[in-house]
């Protein structure tokens, strides 16, 4: 679970017998017998993956951001961490998506952490996701909390549900991107943030 991000109560409408018993069902619909020695323990592993894998559920991204420091020496020039790893799960086959985030904001009067702007990966990431959707959550997050004069996200990710089923093609990634305030009305800032992280610009 990632530390120091404030927890969401959220109220479980399922129980962990009834989580490990759907594993048991898959199993068996699968074609498996779910009591055989090698399958014994797997729904309770499964589960407390599951519990891993999407605990983005149970924090608020925002929380990250508001510790910020306005003792920067005046400094209002832009802000990049790239190359930001992440897994996430796609929403539409429960398969990973695997891939790295770029984040770029122009500070007014106060920045964050870095390391906390990959938590806020990290937090949207842990659940089930479009990467579209992903990208805007993580940029909206941004300039919600820390009123930037702009932000610029981009995501870079493979997507298993592609790879591992349906027309199986391998070596593909999609890239996609949301820029707000600056970045979208300013090419030039723009075509920064894209050098800045390795992307030509087109425009």
């Amino acid at each position: 679970m990632p530390r120091h991000g404030k927890k969401i109560t959220i109220v479980p409408t399922v129980s962990v017998a009834q989580a490990e018993e759907a594993v048991r069902v898959l199993l068996r619909w699968a074609g498996e017998d779910p009591n055989r020695e090698g399958l014994l323990d797997t729904p309770k592993r499964v589960v407390n993956a599951y519990r891993d894998w999407f605990s983005g559920y149970a924090i608020d991204p925002a929380e990250y951001l508001r510790r910020t420091f306005e003792e920067v020496a005046g400094y209002d020039e832009m802000i990049v961490l790239r190359d930001i790893e992440f897994e996430s799960y796609c929403e539409h086959h429960m398969a990973p998506i695997i891939g790295r985030a770029h984040i770029g904001y122009l500070p007014t009067n106060k920045v964050v952490g870095i390391s906390k702007l990959a938590r806020v990966v990290d937090a949207y990431s842990r659940r089930f996701q479009v990467q579209e959707k992903l990208t805007a959550e993580i940029a909206r997050c941004i300039e919600d909390v820390l009123k930037p004069r702009g932000v610029g996200v981009v995501v870079d990710a493979v997507h298993q549900c592609m790879t591992t089923r349906g027309v199986h093609k391998r070596g593909v990634s999609m890239i996609t991107s949301k820029m707000l305030g600056d970045f979208r009305d300013d090419a030039r800032t723009r075509a920064e943030f894209l050098r800045f992280i390795n992307i030509q610009s087109k425009s």
